[in-house]
């Protein structure tokens, strides 16, 4: 029931969207301030 409401519905496609936008953001958010913790740490271990 619920399955076949997000896959096809309107409105669970649009969910299932914003669903996978926000875990896509987050992932790029995630690499992007493990790469400044790494340039921070090299930066003061020099």
């Amino acid at each position: 029931m619920a399955w076949e409401l997000l896959f096809g519905s309107d409105i669970g496609l649009m969910s299932l969207g914003v669903i996978v936008g926000v875990l896509v953001i987050g992932a790029v958010m995630a690499k992007m301030y493990s790469n400044k913790i790494d340039e921070e740490a090299r930066k003061l271990g020099k």
